[in-house]
């Protein structure tokens, strides 16, 4: 399928994807993220990266390690290499829509995840109170790369960002597997990726 299409495909793809496996993933790659877990991390982007763009299995493994590098050079506070965390995500995206008629530039919607990754953690070490900010940012991501209004999507950024809030006072309160708030950020996640999936593939 094209971009501008209007056509929805049954394969897996970037407006295709299946918002359970997705939701799931990346609270498994989160969990993973701030326990420094970083085989489990990259073993839930692998899922993350062939449910959300229906890539091969070589391809896949590709983008999981760039998304796991952007990560990595991302992860120090507060001293980190940004720059190297957009490389790392424009090359991401420069494969995973290859061959898509798309009209997306890997530059710029890698300027736009790393920005939303920006505004998480000025929120989280409380830099910034206000949550709109973070809201706006993933709906920026969201309508550039999906090619849809920005209205449409604001409502899975907005479960987004509540599954971010979980995520926080879950770090926030030791990290522990058995925490009830990691069911609150996968039941947020799950319903970001529906609405995703119900706006991105109308």
């Amino acid at each position: 399928m094209t971009r501008h299409s209007g056509t929805v495909s049954s394969q897996r793809g970037p407006w295709t994807f299946d918002p359970e496996a997705v939701g799931n993933a990346e609270t498994d790659a989160w969990v993973s993220y701030y326990r420094r877990e970083w085989w489990a991390f990259l073993k839930a982007a692998y899922v993350m990266v062939h449910e959300g763009f229906g890539m091969g299995r070589i391809r896949t493994v590709q983008g999981a390690y760039y998304v796991l590098r952007a990560n990595q050079k991302w992860a120090p506070y507060p001293e980190n290499d940004a720059d190297a965390a957009r490389e790392y995500m424009r090359r991401f995206y420069a494969l995973a829509l290859r061959g898509v008629d798309h009209g997306l530039d890997p530059v710029e919607a890698a300027r736009r995840e790393v920005e939303w990754w920006r505004l998480h953690r000025e929120h989280q070490y409380g830099l910034v109170g206000e949550e709109e900010p973070l809201v706006d940012s993933l709906v920026s991501l969201y309508s550039y790369v999906y090619d849809v209004p920005g209205e449409t999507v604001r409502e899975a950024a907005r479960q987004r960002v509540l599954a971010m809030e979980h995520s926080d006072a879950w770090v926030r309160s030791g990290r522990d597997l058995a925490s009830p708030l990691l069911a609150k950020e996968r039941e947020a996640l799950l319903a970001s990726y529906r609405a995703l999936r119900a706006a991105v593939g109308s």
